[in-house]
C-alpha cells in the first residue's frame, strides 16, 4: 500500500467522475498521488472513493463556466488534468463554453498556481472543421498551449471500455432491434483505444514521462471501419443483426430530428464528424507521439470486448460462444 502524505503531489482532475476520469483517478491513486476531482456534482462522485486510500481522493465542486470555482479547484495543485468534454449541446453547456472557454479557464488557473497541465482532446480536432465538436476541441488545444506552452495535449480515437457509450450503446440496441444502422455505409475508419491505456498515458504526463509541449495521438493496435466495429461487437454478444447502410442525406435528416431530444442518439454535428476518419496520423506515428512512444502497449478490441459486453448475450455469461 502506497503511503499518502501531505507532501504527496496533488493532481486536480476536471471531469474526473466520467468514463475516462474514473480510470484516470484510479491510475493516479495507484501511483500515490493525492487526487482532487473537480466536478459539477460532487455528491454524485462517491463511486471514486474506493479507488484510493482513505482521504486520498477528494471531490470538489467546480464548473468550467464559473471561473472562481475553477480557480478554487486548482489551489495548491502540482498538476491539472482537464477531461471535460461534451458530445452534444444542452442548455448552457455549449461546445464553445465547455471545450473552448472552459479549457482556457483551466489553463489560466493552472498557470496562476504554477501547475503543469494535460488537456484531453480528440483525434480530428481542427479549428477549420465543419463540426462544432471538432472545431471547439481544437480551439481548446490552442487556448491551453498559448497559455501553458509546456502543457501536454492527448488526442484519442474512440475510447472503449466497460462504461463506454459506443459499443455498449449499439450492443444494447442489438438486443431489441433486428437492424443496426451504418451511417454513410459504415466506411469511416476508427482506431478504438482501451480506456485503461488512455488513463495510463494521462498519468505518464503527470509522471513527467511525456515530452513537454507535445501533442500525443492515442489509438489501439487495429484500424477498423464502423462496419467492422459492429461486426466485432455482434460476434462478442453472439447475435445476428442486419447491418443497413444509411446514406449521408438521410443521416443528416435523422440527426436534425434526433438532435432535438434530451439525450440524442445522433445529432447533425455528429453526422458531420462521422464523415472523417478517426485514426492516428502518419506524422504522430513517425514522431513517436503515440501510446507506443509513451511505452504503453495498446490492448486490442477483441482482447477486451468480451470482458464487459457479455451481459448483452441472450443468456449473459452463460451463453456458449465461438470466440476462440
Amino acid at each position: 500500500m502506497t503511503l499518502i502524505t501531505e507532501t504527496s503531489k496533488l493532481v486536480t482532475v476536471f471531469g474526473g467522475s466520467g468514463f475516462i476520469g474514473r480510470h484516470t483517478v484510479r491510475a493516479l491513486a495507484r501511483r500515490g498521488y493525492r487526487v482532487r476531482v473537480a466536478v459539477r456534482r460532487p455528491d454524485l462522485a462517491g463511486h471514486l472513493q474506493p479507488l484510493g486510500n482513505v482521504g486520498q481522493i477528494q471531490a470538489v465542486q467546480a464548473n468550467l463556466r464559473v471561473r472562481w470555482s475553477v480557480d478554487r479547484a486548482v489551489e495548491g495543485a502540482d498538476h491539472v488534468i482537464n477531461l471535460v468534454g461534451i458530445l452534444h449541446e444542452s442548455g448552457r453547456q455549449s461546445f464553445n463554453a465547455v471545450q473552448a472557454f472552459g479549457a482556457r479557464a483551466v489553463a489560466e488557473a493552472a498557470r496562476s498556481v504554477g501547475a503543469k497541465m494535460t488537456q484531453m482532446s480528440a483525434i480530428g480536432a481542427d479549428s477549420a472543421s465543419e463540426s462544432d465538436y471538432a472545431r471547439t476541441k481544437a480551439l481548446g488545444e490552442e487556448a491551453v498551449l498559448s497559455t501553458l506552452p509546456d502543457a501536454n495535449v492527448i488526442r484519442s480515437s474512440i475510447v472503449f471500455g466497460p462504461e463506454d457509450a459506443f459499443f455498449n450503446r449499439f450492443a444494447a440496441m442489438a438486443r431489441f432491434s433486428p437492424v443496426l444502422p451504418l451511417i454513410g455505409g459504415g466506411t469511416t475508419r476508427y482506431q478504438p483505444v482501451y480506456v485503461v491505456d488512455v488513463a495510463e498515458a494521462l498519468t505518464l504526463t503527470v509522471d513527467g514521462k511525456a515530452s513537454p509541449g507535445t501533442t500525443y495521438e492515442l489509438g489501439g493496435p487495429e484500424v477498423l471501419t464502423f462496419r467492422e466495429c459492429m461486426e466485432h461487437m455482434l460476434k462478442v454478444i453472439d447475435r445476428r443483426r442486419m447491418l443497413v447502410s444509411v446514406p449521408w442525406p438521410v443521416a443528416r435528416l435523422q440527426g436534425a430530428i434526433l438532435g432535438m431530444l434530451p439525450n440524442p442518439l445522433l445529432t447533425s454535428d455528429q453526422v458531420r464528424l462521422l464523415r472523417n476518419d478517426n485514426v492516428v496520423s502518419d506524422a504522430a506515428n513517425a514522431e513517436g507521439r503515440t501510446l507506443s512512444g509513451l511505452g504503453v502497449a495498446p490492448e486490442s478490441v477483441d482482447a477486451i470486448l468480451s470482458s464487459y459486453l457479455w451481459r448483452y448475450r441472450v443468456a449473459g455469461q452463460y451463453t456458449k460462444t465461438n470466440l476462440a
